[in-house]
């Protein structure tokens, strides 16, 4: 049996198809290459850029990073409607990143059926949403809680919005804005146009990980390493798969579970800070 699981995930590793690089010319290439460059110079890798200057940040504090709390979905006013205000605009922003990356794609002649964002899949599309929420969402909360044990990890609060009328819906679309942009740009952006560039599949995953590792990194080694093994895992699962909506979905959820179960839930449980 254990032969068996190894050789499913020597298969599931190996890369989905034989490296072919495409006939691009010159010029085409460039511009590809400088389109990467601008896209995460706005978007994923500046916030990765300030994520480890938030984590260098909290190195040079006296106290442990243990002791040092994140939050990850603030009060950004006090005035609870501009307070709104604020934290929808942020919702429009990460649409909107995720929104440029189709955009590009499809204006450069790709379909959205091309990285997997059509319609013809609903349900299967749900149920590997859900199988892979599990498969990263316990390990995950366990890598947290460990890491945070032995002081590599700060202590992350999902949310410390206050009591309102919207709250909770906030929190929902802020978990998709997230899942979206993130899945959107880091898997099927990138990975669409390193293949096109003549990236190996391997490569493009091991980027598309790392980027995804340090625009985590402002919560300690934790969650970099989580988001990185994470991305790992998305990132092979849309090449061998085609489909984005699972990852879309799954990223949904687990932030989801997190958000609004964290904003229900803290200070009932002893073990939420």
């Amino acid at each position: 049996m254990t032969g068996e699981a190894g050789g499913w995930v020597r298969r599931w590793l190996a890369p989905a198809r034989p490296f072919e690089p495409p006939e691009l010319p010159h010029r085409e290439r460039r511009l590809m290459r400088a389109e990467l460059w601008v896209v995460f110079s706005i978007t994923l890798a500046l916030s990765g850029l300030r994520s480890g200057l938030s984590l260098v940040q909290s190195l040079l504090r006296p106290e442990p990073l243990s002791k040092q709390h994140v939050a990850l979905n603030a009060p950004a006013a006090l005035n609870q409607y501009v307070d709104l205000a604020l934290q929808l605009s942020s919702v429009i922003q990460l649409v909107g990143w995720g929104a440029l990356g189709v955009y590009l794609l499809v204006r450069a002649g790709m379909t959205v059926a091309d990285i997997g964002l059509d319609r013809e899949q609903p349900g299967r599309d749900a149920a590997r949403a859900v199988g892979l929420a599990l498969l990263i969402g316990v390990p995950g909360l366990g890598l947290y809680l460990a890491s945070r044990a032995a002081g590599v990890n700060l202590t992350v609060q999902p949310s410390t919005l206050t009591e309102t009328w919207w709250r909770l819906p906030v929190l929902i679309a802020s978990a998709v804005g997230n899942a979206w942009a993130e899945e959107v740009l880091l898997t099927g952006y990138l990975l669409s146009r390193l293949r096109r560039l003549g990236w190996s599949e391997n490569r493009s995953a091991a980027l598309s990980a790392f980027v995804r590792g340090c625009y985590h990194l402002y919560q300690g080694a934790g969650g970099a390493v989580g988001n990185l093994v994470m991305g790992a895992v998305f990132g092979r699962f849309w090449q061998r798969t085609g489909r984005l909506w699972p990852l879309v979905g799954a990223h949904a959820l687990l932030d989801i579970v997190a958000f609004v179960g964290y904003a229900l839930l803290a200070g009932r449980l002893s073990w939420l800070p």
